[in-house]
């Protein structure tokens, strides 16, 4: 599996793994991807000139239905993007992992001796590494280090789950390199989750990871947390007259945290009402006949947050069945009443700490405004960052250019749906983690 940096190049340049650039990006985008990853091989050949190396791939992901769902057992409609994190590795003769990037001023380094979690690497992308290497360790007993040059398109602050993407990159780099793939992409969700909530400090369901590992369009119902029930979707969006675009208002994630940490919270202290640690199987009518005790034991915000989960947690098992059989129109309807739930109920389309600061927001009203016809929701976590819209592509040039407008040059991102989770690439196919 793993050759020379220069026989992956040759092979890349002879047009062998076309068809696993366009699997993974389109057949439109195969130029542009053989470029960037012929650079990527430079670098890491000027790093490390002779050694073996290995192509690994992590896709960002997008949540079509579940708007923070997934943590309190709920189910999640998500899909795999063409916007990723690739990284081209090699062994390391030790127990430390470097990684390069141009996105960084330094190398990323840690030292796999301590796989404890550090308080000053919180937020930080060592301490996924750490986290990572820990899960790793306790799934298998080994403890190698790696180098990589790493280059990602699914960046921070696009609403894409870069965290995801890169921590499970990391968990298939250790995989693919140390133990023959054998651990499931379910298992390397996991590691990745374990490594964000209890090394990064951010706490979130699985839906990121799982989306990432498993790729294509799936739905996920998490009534099992650790043991989630997995669906593929068949149906995409490329026979609709709609374009699925991702438009980034500049906001930054990094010290939301704890708005984010208040949501599965309140959520939970909600469902404690009703003596139950998670807000699963609670529905409408118990919620309006315990309203009072909710308000007084949890507060209202509290109450409103427990009943935008419970009707997304419906709507997102509703807009799988659409989407798989078909019926588009009907779809994006209840993608309307997602993202006005997201605002009105679980409010996470602007944060209270910064009034200045409400790019959500105006994006949804001015999407509205520009194209009637688009649908937008909130994307992801919220707070700051992204919306999701779905654009008639009739309008799609005028919408891109007028929101540009707004938020910057290539602020509107088009994205593809359905590629395949985290892999590795070679000559004869892609590698992907076994099966459970």
């Amino acid at each position: 599996m793993i050759v020379s940096s220069a026989a992956l190049a040759a092979e890349i340049n002879s047009g062998q793994m076309n068809k696993h650039f366009s699997t993974l990006y389109g057949p439109e985008n195969i130029g542009a991807q053989k470029r960037r990853y012929l650079r990527i091989l430079d670098l890491f050949t000027h790093a490390k000139p002779g050694a073996k190396t290995l192509l690994v791939n992590a896709p960002g992901r997008t949540e079509l239905a579940g708007n923070h769902t997934d943590h309190n057992h709920g189910c999640v409609l998500a899909a795999a993007v063409d916007l990723d994190c690739v990284a081209a590795v090699t062994p390391a003769d030790n127990q430390e992992v470097v990684l390069d990037s141009e996105t960084y001023l330094s190398p990323i380094r840690v030292d796999l001796h301590n796989l404890e979690p550090l308080a000053e690497e919180q937020n930080t992308p060592e301490a996924l590494v750490r986290g990572v290497a820990a899960a790793f360790f306790k799934h298998t007993g080994i403890r190698q280090g790696f180098y990589g040059r790493l280059h990602a398109t699914c960046l921070p602050g696009t609403g894409l789950s870069s965290s995801a993407a890169f921590s499970v990159m990391v968990a298939a780099t250790f995989n693919f390199l140390f133990n023959d793939a054998k651990l499931s992409a379910k298992s390397l969700a996991m590691m990745a989750w374990e490594a964000e909530n209890d090394f990064f400090g951010k706490s979130c369901g699985l839906m990121d990871q799982l989306a990432s590992a498993v790729g294509k369009t799936i739905f996920i119902d998490f009534a099992k947390p650790k043991q989630p029930s997995i669906s593929l979707i068949k149906q995409s969006l490329d026979k609709t007259d709609y374009q699925l675009a991702i438009i980034d208002t500049g906001g930054n994630h990094v010290e939301l945290s704890r708005e984010y940490g208040t949501i599965p919270a309140e959520m939970r202290a909600a469902a404690e009402v009703f003596g139950q640690p998670f807000a699963r199987g609670i529905t409408f009518e118990r919620l309006l006949a315990n309203i009072t005790s909710i308000r007084n034991q949890a507060g209202d915000r509290a109450a409103l947050r427990l009943l935008h989960f419970i009707e997304e947690n419906d709507r997102a098992q509703t807009m799988a069945k659409l989407l798989e059989e078909g019926h588009f129109e009907q779809y994006l309807h209840h993608v309307e009443a997602s993202g006005t739930s997201s605002g009105l109920l679980l409010q996470n389309c602007a944060t209270i700490t910064d009034s200045r600061e409400q790019g959500i927001l105006l994006a949804l009203a001015m999407s509205r405004r520009i194209c009637p016809r688009a649908v937008c929701r909130v994307h992801g976590g919220g707070f700051a960052g992204t919306v999701q819209a779905y654009v008639p592509k009739d309008d799609f040039d005028n919408f891109k250019w007028s929101m540009e407008r707004i938020f910057g040059e290539g602020s509107v991102m088009l994205i593809q749906l359905g590629r395949p989770g985290v892999c590795a690439l070679k000559r004869d196919g892609l590698t992907l983690p076994h099966e459970d």
